[in-house]
């Protein structure tokens, strides 16, 4: 076998190696990979006005608490009324980047700075799922990643809906927790 038909038979071998070592492992979903994120599918009432920019993408992993109370001036007339979330904010690769908690409403994130909002509109999202919103940001506290964000968008939600047990009058007071899932999409002036 000559020098160069060898080199050639071993640089295929070596590339054959590499690509059977590289189909065990597990492929990068499309979602993960960086595409610019698009408000264009949105509901009008939750879309951010022109003249910002996407600063910051998480998703919300966590949980939101309901408690059974007494409807406000109906006798004998019961529901579930949000108490207030509990979530980590992690990147689309799974890194936990802060939280969000409340009442109030308040993203945190791991550099110290943090925000409240207000909320500004909301819009339907898919059956079983709590709406999308749009909140104006308040100013941050501290310095960091949350510094200079005009709007918070909650979009792509899962879950999150009050229980479907009943509440009546023999549970007034009783706390259900119920797992739920949303994209939080920080927004800044261009």
């Amino acid at each position: 076998m000559t020098r160069t038909r060898f080199a050639l038979v071993a640089s295929s071998l070596t590339l054959t190696a590499v690509l059977a070592a590289c189909s065990g492992m597990p492929s990068m979903p499309m979602a993960h990979m960086a595409t610019p994120y698009s408000q264009d599918m949105l509901p009008d009432p939750v879309k951010v006005p022109a003249g910002h920019r996407v600063a910051w993408e998480t998703v919300g992993v966590g949980e939101i608490t309901y408690e059974c109370r007494a409807k406000a001036n109906m006798a004998d007339a019961f529901e579930w009324v949000f108490v207030g979330p509990m979530a980590a904010l992690k990147s689309r690769g799974g890194e936990t980047l802060g939280r969000y908690f409340g009442p109030p409403a308040t993203w945190a994130a791991n550099d110290g700075s943090a925000l409240t909002g207000t909320q500004v509109a909301v819009a339907p999202a898919m059956a079983g799922s709590i709406p999308l919103q749009l909140v104006k940001a308040n100013p941050a506290m501290g310095s960091g990643a949350l510094t200079g964000v005009s709007y918070i968008q909650r979009v792509a939600t899962r879950g999150g809906v009050a229980p479907a047990m009943p509440c009546a009058a023999g549970s007034t007071g009783k706390r259900e927790i119920v797992q739920y899932q949303a994209d939080y999409i920080f927004w800044k002036p261009v």
